[in-house]
């Protein structure tokens, strides 16, 4: 029997498998109490193999809840383009910023600096990120210059190394240029 007929009752009406209903057998008793014995065993195992699944997801499972004043450091999306910046090496957290109150059961109400005005002050549970104060933890007051589409643009300075990197068809021109922030 398959694991759908065992929890549901019926078949699986697929194009794969049609059973045809005119062809079913008449059932007596005895065999109704040992299908139903049978159903019962597989819910048992399957609801077995699922607590196992389970108890190995929930080992780093825990609740998140978050108390008033406590401070956060907010998840970014650098997919999206949003706040600062894309690619490998780029923030994923931003912050940290004090929660106000709680909305709902699931959402928070941060503090937001007057540079992230133009961003909704209520998050999702899943946003914020505890922040555990550390004495050698450094923030820097003016992190990011966020322009009203919350994007960040760098400037580049000067150029300071041109190479080409000759491949068998073609030659690619490399360029070192020391940007406005980082340095080089």
């Amino acid at each position: 029997m398959a694991p759908f007929e065992a929890l549901y009752g019926r078949t699986c009406r697929s194009l794969l498998f049609w059973d045809d209903l005119s062809e079913a057998p008449v059932i007596g008793p005895e065999m109704i109490r040992e299908m139903s014995d049978k159903v019962k065993l597989i819910q048992f195992r399957m609801r077995t193999a699922q607590d196992l699944q389970s108890k190995y997801v929930n080992v780093r499972r825990r609740p998140l809840s978050f108390e008033q004043g406590d401070r956060v450091f907010l998840k970014i999306s650098p997919f999206r383009g949003w706040f600062i910046k894309r690619g490998k090496l780029s923030p994923r957290f931003i912050g940290s910023y004090k929660i106000l109150d709680k909305v709902g059961d699931l959402a928070y109400r941060l503090y937001l600096p007057p540079t992230l005005s133009g961003i909704h002050d209520v998050f999702y549970l899943s946003m914020p990120r505890k922040y555990e104060p550390d004495a050698s933890h450094v923030l820097r007051p003016d992190e990011d210059k966020l322009d009203e589409t919350l994007s960040y643009f760098e400037i580049p300075i000067k150029i300071l190394d041109r190479k080409e990197k000759n491949l068998i068809n073609k030659s690619i021109p490399l360029v070192k240029v020391q940007w406005s922030r980082r340095g080089v």
